[in-house]
């Protein structure tokens, strides 16, 4: 059963410092490089059909480096086969559901869902309306309180109502998820505030503090190894 949460008052968008540390991506990606070693003795997989989420703006390709380092443990890996994610989260969230729901038919086994940002959030909503095509989530860097008012990139969505939407998302969060939950996030996130990509509705969520950008959080061996243990049941 989810908590009895008070919609928040208190939520902050990232630090405009926090945004323009995204711009050190390159310098990430060398760090990144350097720190391989956490991945060293990761639990292999147990062959579970697992599929990753872009996302906003980004496509499979965002996800590929993620991809071929879980098939090198052992899963049955898919992106999620619907190119750029645009943002439409409530046709999306339908659109995943009826290819997911072909997959577990023909792997005859609920998805593990892995979704960056915004796709997280579409991840958490098939999870929510469909529970019996979901085996488990992780979230990476996901907005999953208040909505695009509390991100970088809320200029994106102008003449919108941030208040209705805030509110809206706060009823959904209301209704609870059954699955497992991991939800990594970082207080270095430019793009996503810190405060709305942790899970404070869901008794059995794992909140998990990463040091990583927005941009970088996909691709830090540090993240891996947490999605390698979770994967793992560690």
């Amino acid at each position: 059963m989810p908590r009895d949460t008070l919609l928040p008052t208190d939520l902050k968008p990232p630090s405009r410092l926090a945004t323009l540390g995204e711009l050190a991506l390159p310098l990430d990606m060398l760090r990144y490089g350097l720190s391989g070693y956490h991945l060293i003795g990761a639990p292999r997989g147990d062959g579970r059909p697992v599929a990753l989420l872009p996302g906003y703006g980004a496509s499979e390709l965002s996800m590929r480096p993620l991809e071929a380092y879980l098939r090198h443990l052992g899963y049955h890996v898919r992106d999620w086969g619907m190119g750029r994610n645009n943002g439409r989260v409530v046709a999306d969230v339908e659109r995943f559901a009826a290819q997911a729901a072909e997959w577990v038919k023909a792997d005859g086994a609920p998805l593990t869902l892995i979704g960056w940002s915004l796709g997280g959030v579409i991840a958490r909503e098939t999870a929510r309306a469909y529970p019996h095509l979901v085996r488990e989530i992780v979230t990476l860097g996901t907005p999953i309180i208040g909505g695009p008012k509390y991100t970088a990139l809320a200029q994106r969505f102008a003449g919108r109502d941030f208040d209705a939407i805030e509110r809206e998302i706060h009823a959904r969060n209301l209704k609870g998820l059954t699955q497992p939950l991991t939800v990594i996030y970082s207080d270095r996130d430019g793009i996503v505030g810190p405060d709305i990509a942790v899970d404070t509705y869901n008794s059995q969520a794992r909140n998990i503090k990463v040091d990583s950008t927005h941009l970088g959080i996909g691709i830090n061996p540090r993240v891996w190894r947490i999605v390698a243990d979770t994967l793992a049941g560690i």
